[in-house]
């Protein structure tokens, strides 16, 4: 399964990024290859949580791993069947184990207001 982190930084060292639609990278990790890529966000002005959603969706996400989702964001990736867990904290490695401990848990609605995450 393909797991996308938020991340501050292009590898499981760097902190969570608390906001997913304008997030600095997203990691997508093999769950069982650990194999790890880093792809740089680069959100438009408008649209970022939707523009994040499909990309996610794109590069076969199953499982979102991030501190908070908006709205719109959070409406695509559950129409692109894409499992989201917030409330993440620490490094991305962290962040990960702590998804495959159980200790997050699953995101059945919207963790922010739209537009929240502008930078």
């Amino acid at each position: 399964m393909n797991i996308c982190i938020t991340s501050t930084g292009a590898d499981l060292e760097a902190p969570v990024d608390q906001t997913f639609g304008r997030a600095r990278y997203f990691l997508f990790v093999d769950s069982e290859t650990r194999e790890t890529e880093a792809v740089e966000n680069t959100p438009g002005a408008h649209g970022a949580g939707v523009q994040a959603a499909q990309l996610l969706s794109e590069r076969g996400a199953g499982v979102l791993i991030t501190g908070n989702v908006g709205p719109n964001a959070y409406q695509g990736l559950r129409a692109a069947g894409i499992k989201i867990f917030t409330g993440a904290k620490g490094t991305a490695r962290q962040a990960l184990s702590d998804y495959e401990a159980g200790v997050l848990s699953k995101t059945d609605m919207p963790t922010r207001a739209g537009h929240g995450g502008r930078r």
